[in-house]
C-alpha cells in the first residue's frame, strides 16, 4: 500500500509476537490444555532412547563390570516380574513397551495438534474479524490511495500466511520446546561432557538463525509486496476487462501483467534459494555434532567411562534435541512470511479511523435544517475544492447544485457525510455540528442515489433492503412500484427473488438506477441526496421518477447534485458552484433572468439562443 504503509518504519519481532500473542490470549484454556498434553508428551518422545539403551546394556551388549542401576535396573526387575526373564525375552518386553510408549505419544500428539490448529483456525478467525471491522471504520480517503487489490491481499495471503504460522509453528515451538528442555536434562544426566558438545552446536545454530534472519527478511517482505501487486492488478483489470478488450489492450496489459509475474516470480525464487541455503546449514550443523558425539562417545565408550548403550541412547537423544532446530528450520519460510505478512496487516490496522466524538449528542429527530458555514475543503495539500462555502437549506426545502465538471458539487454531499473531513469552517444538521454526532447516528438519516449503483450478490429483494429487517416485504414492494421497478422486474424468473451477480451483471446501467431509486425510497429517510441520479435513465422514466420524487419528498429535505439541468427546474433554490465557490443563487426563473452562469449552462445543454430563454422560462412556470 501506499502513503505509509509499504514505507512506514517496520516494527521488530518482539513487538509482531506480543500483538500476535493478543489474539491467542482469548483462547487460553485450549492453549494451556494443548501445554499440558505437551509437558505429557515430552517424556514419551523421549523415552525410545532411553528403551533403546536399556535394551543395548541389559540384553544385547551386557557389562558385568558395570551393575544396572537407576531406571535400567526398575526395567529388568519389571521384566523379571512380568515373566520375560532372559535375554531373548527381555528383548521382546523392551519392544512392547517401546510400542505401548510410541501409541501413547502418537495419541497425545494427536489431540494436542488438533486442540493447537483449532485454537489457530480460531485465532485466525478473530484477525480477520478485526480486519474487516476495521476497513469499515477507516475513512473514504483511505480508500482513494489503496486499491482494492492490495487490501484484499491483507485479508487472504497476508492472513493465510498467519494461518499456516498458527498451525504448523505453534505446533512446533510448544511440542519441540518442552521436548528439548526435557531431552537436555537426560543428556546432562547421561554424560555432561557430551551434553556441552550438544550446546555448543545448539548454540551455533541459534546464532546462524539469528543472523541469517536478518539477511532474508528483506527478500520476504518483497515476495509479499510482489503478491500484492498481482491481487491488485488482477482485481482492476477483471473489473475492467470490458474497457481492455473495447480499446484493444489485450496484448499492452499481458506485458504489463507479465512484468509484474516475473517480479514475482524472482521474489520467490529468491526465497526458495534461501530457504534451501539455510535447511542445508542447518541439517550439516546437527549432522557435525552428531560426528563429534560419535567421536568424543566412542573414545568414552573404549575408555570404558560411559557404556556402549549410553553412547547410542546420546546420539538418538542428541538428534531429537536437535530436531526442534531442523524442524523450525524447515518451516523458516513459513515464520518469515507470517512475520512479513503481520507488518502489513498491523500496518493496516494502525490506519486510523473515522474520528468519532467522545460525548456524541443526538440528532434525533431531525428536522432536516443544513448549514454550511465557511467551509474550506482539500483533498490533498492546499489544493482546495471548496473555498469559503456558506448556504443554508431548511427543513422540506429541495436544493440542487449545478456547474461545471470539478467544481465541487459532489464534494458537498460527501462532507456532509462525513466521507471526509473539513480543515475549515463547520457544518451543521439541525444547529448541531456533525462532527459532534458519531457517524453511523448521521448517516442513519440520509438515503442517496448515487450517479454509479453498486449492487451486491444475492437477490434483488436483499440489494434494496440491504438485509435491514425494519424494511417490509410491503414496503420493499411498494418503494420498487414508486421506483417502476415492476416493469423489468416481472419479467425475470424469479421476480425480485431472483439472483443478481457481481455489481449487477446482466442488469442495464437505467435499471441497477431504479434499483437505486427503490433502496432510498424504502430506506425512508428525513433527507435525500441525488448525485447525477437520472442520468443513466431514459427521458420517459426520468419524467416518471421525477413524479414519484416530488411526491415521496414532500416536506422533507433533498439535494440534488446535477448536470442535466431538465431535473432541476422545479426545486426551490439552485446553487450555481464554480471553482469551488458559490456563484449564484436562486430558483430557475431568476437564475435566468440573470443572464449569468446557469443561464449560460442552459444555452449551452439545450441549445437556447437569447430570444428563446424568456419563452422556456415561461414554460417552465
Amino acid at each position: 500500500m501506499t502513503n505509509g504503509h509499504d514505507r512506514g518504519k517496520k516494527l521488530n519481532d518482539r513487538r509482531l509476537a506480543a500483538r500476535l500473542l493478543r489474539y491467542l490470549w482469548p483462547h487460553k484454556w485450549s492453549i494451556t490444555l494443548a501445554g499440558t498434553l505437551t509437558i505429557l508428551n515430552a517424556p514419551l518422545a523421549s523415552a525410545g532412547p532411553l528403551l533403546t539403551k536399556a535394551a543395548i546394556d541389559l540384553f544385547l551388549v551386557p557389562d558385568p563390570a558395570r551393575p544396572p542401576s537407576g531406571y535400567v535396573l526398575w526395567l529388568k526387575q519389571g521384566a523379571d516380574w512380568a515373566g520375560f526373564a532372559g535375554r531373548h525375552r527381555g528383548l521382546l518386553f523392551i519392544a512392547i513397551l517401546f510400542l505401548l510408549n510410541n501409541i501413547a505419544y502418537a495419541a497425545t500428539q494427536y489431540f494436542q495438534n488438533v486442540i493447537t490448529e483449532n485454537t489457530g483456525q480460531k485465532a485466525i478467525h478473530d484477525v480477520r474479524h478485526e480486519i474487516f471491522s476495521h476497513l469499515q471504520k477507516v475513512p473514504i480517503s483511505f480508500y482513494d490511495r489503496n486499491p482494492v487489490g492490495q487490501l484484499m491481499s491483507r485479508l487472504t495471503t497476508d492472513v493465510n500466511a498467519l494461518s499456516e504460522m498458527f498451525n504448523s509453528g505453534m505446533v512446533t515451538i510448544l511440542g519441540h520446546g518442552v521436548m528439548a528442555l526435557y531431552i537436555a536434562a537426560w543428556m546432562f544426566r547421561i554424560n555432561e561432557s557430551l551434553a556441552i558438545i550438544s550446546f555448543a552446536i545448539f548454540f551455533s545454530m541459534m546464532v546462524f538463525m539469528a543472523c541469517f534472519r536478518r539477511i532474508t527478511r528483506p527478500a520476504f517482505r518483497r515476495l509479499r509486496h510482489r503478491m500484492s501487486a498481482i491481487n491488485g492488478f488482477l482485481q482492476e483489470h477483471l473489473t475492467g476487462m470490458s474497457v481492455v478488450q473495447l480499446f484493444n489492450r489485450e496484448q499492452k496489459e499481458m506485458q504489463r501483467f507479465e512484468c509484474i509475474n516475473t517480479e514475482y516470480w524472482e521474489s520467490s525464487a529468491t526465497v526458495t534459494l534461501w530457504n534451501a541455503v539455510f535447511y542445508s546449514a542447518i541439517e550439516v550443523l546437527s549432522l557435525i555434532g552428531v560426528g563429534l558425539i560419535l567421536w568424543f562417545g566412542g573414545g568414552q565408550v573404549f575408555s570404558r567411562i560411559i557404556s556402549m548403550g549410553s553412547l547410542v541412547a546420546f546420539i538418538q537423544l542428541a538428534q531429537s534435541f536437535y530436531d526442534p532446530v531442523v524442524e523450525i528450520s524447515s518451516r523458516y519460510h513459513v515464520l518469515q512470511s507470517a512475520l512479513a505478512s503481520s507488518e502489513r496487516i498491523f500496518m493496516l490496522l494502525d490506519e486510523p479511523v473515522a474520528v468519532s466524538p467522545e460525548n456524541p449528542l443526538c440528532s434525533s429527530p431531525v428536522h432536516g435544517r443544513i448549514e454550511f458555514r465557511n467551509v474550506w475543503f482539500a483533498y490533498q495539500d492546499s489544493d482546495w475544492v471548496l473555498k469559503n462555502v456558506s448556504f443554508i437549506v431548511e427543513p422540506g426545502e429541495k436544493v440542487a447544485f449545478v456547474g461545471r465538471t470539478g467544481s465541487g458539487k459532489t464534494t458537498i454531499t460527501n462532507l456532509l457525510l462525513r466521507f471526509y473531513e473539513i480543515q475549515h469552517g463547520q457544518i451543521l444538521l439541525d444547529g448541531i455540528d456533525i462532527r459532534q454526532i458519531h457517524p453511523e447516528e448521521l448517516r442513519s438519516h440520509f438515503a442517496i442515489v448515487p450517479q454509479e449503483i453498486f449492487l451486491f450478490s444475492g437477490d434483488i429483494i436483499s440489494n434494496i433492503c440491504l438485509r435491514n429487517q425494519s424494511i417490509s416485504e410491503n414496503k420493499m414492494r411498494m418503494a420498487a412500484h414508486q421506483a417502476r421497478l415492476d416493469e423489468f422486474v416481472s419479467k425475470m424468473e424469479s421476480g425480485y427473488k431472483s439472483e443478481i451477480f457481481e455489481q449487477g451483471a446482466g442488469l442495464s446501467v437505467g435499471q441497477k438506477q431504479l434499483v437505486g431509486f427503490a433502496r432510498a425510497l424504502a430506506l425512508d429517510r428525513s433527507i435525500l441526496i441525488l448525485d447525477e441520479a437520472t442520468s443513466s435513465i431514459d427521458v420517459q422514466t426520468e419524467v416518471q421518477i421525477r413524479d414519484v420524487i416530488n411526491t415521496t419528498m414532500a416536506g422533507r429535505t433533498a439535494l440534488v447534485v446535477a448536470h442535466r439541468l431538465s431535473t432541476v427546474r422545479t426545486v426551490d433554490k439552485i446553487l450555481v458552484m464554480q471553482k469551488g465557490e458559490i456563484r449564484e443563487e436562486g430558483n430557475h426563473r431568476s437564475l435566468m433572468a440573470q443572464r449569468g452562469i446557469y443561464w449560460k449552462l442552459c444555452q449551452l445543454q439545450f441549445g437556447l439562443d437569447p430570444k428563446a430563454i424568456a419563452v422556456e422560462s415561461m414554460r417552465d412556470d
